[in-house]
């Protein structure tokens, strides 16, 4: 699935300058457990989450995560926008809880992350 057609699903909201809107997300998945991110999150996946911390952006780094979506309308913090811009991963924001947001896009059709470990 395109990353701009995620954004037009969750209604969201881009918090990064650079993002390519033909970008290709695999999978979702969604965790506030950044261990199981490590563990279970695939390249190419899309984590959606509500930790808006720095060490969200350096997770999804190490797990090769082509965007993050935070949810319940929450922003990250000045720095971990900053880091995502120079690391490339996009950032959205939607309004809609975490239940609601995966929802929709299963119901769209973007795959759940298999529940191999990494």
């Amino acid at each position: 699935m395109k990353l701009k057609r995620v954004i037009e699903i969750v209604e969201g909201t881009i918090l990064t300058s650079r993002m390519d809107p033909d970008l290709e997300i695999k999978y979702g998945g969604a965790m506030d457990l950044m261990s199981d991110a490590l563990a279970y999150m695939p390249p190419g996946a899309m984590l959606l989450t509500g930790l808006k911390n720095l060490q969200t952006i350096r997770t999804a780094e190490m797990a090769d995560v082509t965007a993050i979506t935070f949810v319940r309308g929450k922003v990250p913090e000045p720095e971990a926008v900053q880091l995502a811009e120079e690391l490339g991963i996009p950032l959205i924001k939607t309004n809609f809880g975490m239940f609601e947001s995966c929802g929709r896009l299963y119901q769209a059709g973007l795959p759940p992350v298999p529940l191999t470990r990494r």
